[in-house]
């Protein structure tokens, strides 16, 4: 299996913390890049702290950490900016997502490397973007979830909910890999380097696509509906005759039709003018919903699903945590890997892209400025200096 990625060779430094800029940076490792995480010698990136409870590693470090080298930097002193500067000299990216204005106050906003390092690709994650009324504010996952609408779509009427996954930083992060990777391939190109900025903001209107689309046009604001959705109808979660919990969409009349006449055994609703139609079936969903929750919860999960793929209806089990680590798809297709950590191996999923001819690297975790010395003698900086810069406090 080849373990050059199509990426390898592209040197990324991350000045990061949480969860949006190691999303990003950790993806573009696991496309082959080397990672080189600049953290704070105080104790490094928060979410190396948010908890313990991986052989006393932070759970969201360990997801978002493997794969790095960490060089801790004391980037308020001089001997320590000037240390980030020749990493960058040999970098091809830099991703942050320091508080707003941070990188302006360090001299290392996009104009200013544009001028001392004119090949580099800066790329800023922040919460509102520039030029706004709330571009000063701190932007957490929830904030911008609340801000940009999404918390009002999510949950029940009366009783909104912020999605269980930050999806404010996944998505940003992500959004910031993939123009990390259409810049390198522009650059690939002849064409000079670029910077980006992505928000958190922007993302989740980008996300709220939908809702935002429908409120402007019908001037009504959905109200969120739980395990459902206001756009289609049937489509949520109904128990089952064993106490558990079967999930049944559909998003065509053709699907409605062979739900109604092949899996409940209802040509009646099938004809119904009420339901021909989804503008129809979602005005009289809780009709709907009743006479599909009545028949799941006098049959077995197993019998309803297997139905419903008889019929081609497209269907879930309802799943805890708990369950999805020991799912069978994931062990089928050889999803979980071991990892090294300063606690010794733990298991992580592969990425999501399954690249033909590739197996990502699944590095390890690193403990906090545990590759400071080996990066720094890469740079030139002889074992005196070196140590030098630690008596200083520049380094860990």
């Amino acid at each position: 299996m080849d373990t050059s990625g199509p990426l390898t060779g592209i040197t990324v430094v991350a000045l990061e913390q949480a969860v949006s800029a190691p999303m990003c940076s950790r993806t573009l490792g696991d496309l082959g890049a080397r990672v080189i995480k600049v953290e704070n010698p105080d104790g490094g990136d928060f979410a190396r702290h948010y908890d313990d409870v991986v052989r006393g590693l932070g759970a969201h470090f360990v997801w978002l950490g493997r794969g790095k080298e960490s060089v801790a930097l004391d980037l308020k002193s001089e001997a320590g900016l000037a240390v980030l500067h020749r990493l960058l000299d040999r970098a091809d990216v830099l991703v942050s997502n320091l508080t707003p204005g941070a990188t302006a106050k360090l001299g290392i906003a996009p104009a200013d490397l544009e001028a001392r390092h004119p090949g580099l690709i800066p790329v800023e994650i922040d919460g509102y973007g520039p030029g706004g009324p709330l571009s000063h504010k701190r932007a957490y996952d929830l904030l911008v979830q609340a801000e940009s609408g999404v918390c009002a779509v999510t949950g029940r009427p009366g009783e909104p909910a912020k999605p269980g996954p930050p999806v404010a930083d996944v998505s940003s992060g992500l959004y910031a890999a993939l123009s990390v990777v259409a810049l390198l391939f522009a650059k690939g190109r002849g064409r000079p380097a670029a910077s980006v900025t992505v928000s958190l903001f922007d993302t989740m209107t980008e996300l709220m696509g939908y809702p935002l689309t429908y409120t402007r046009h019908a001037g009504v604001e959905q109200q969120p509906l739980g395990m459902s959705s206001p756009a289609v109808a049937p489509y949520g979660a109904y128990g089952t005759a064993d106490g558990q919990t079967v999930v049944l969409g559909t998003t065509n009349d053709r699907e409605w039709d062979r739900l109604a006449r092949e899996l409940l055994g209802r040509p009646d609703l099938a004809d119904d003018a009420r339901f021909r139609g989804n503008a129809g079936r979602v005005e009289h969903r809780a009709v709907l919903d009743a006479e599909i929750a009545a028949w799941c919860g006098r049959h077995e999960l197993a019998h309803v699903q297997e139905r419903a793929d008889a019929a081609g209806i497209g269907n879930a089990r309802y799943n805890t945590p708990s369950e999805v680590l020991a799912h069978p798809q994931l062990a089928a297709r050889d999803r979980w890997r071991e990892i090294d950590s300063p606690a010794g191996p733990v298991p992580a999923l592969l990425p999501p892209p399954v690249i033909s001819g590739y197996e990502p690297p699944m590095g390890a975790i690193p403990a906090l400025g545990q590759h400071t010395d080996a990066v720094l003698a890469e740079l030139g900086f002889s074992d005196g200096e070196i140590a030098a810069l630690r008596d200083q406090g520049a380094v860990r």
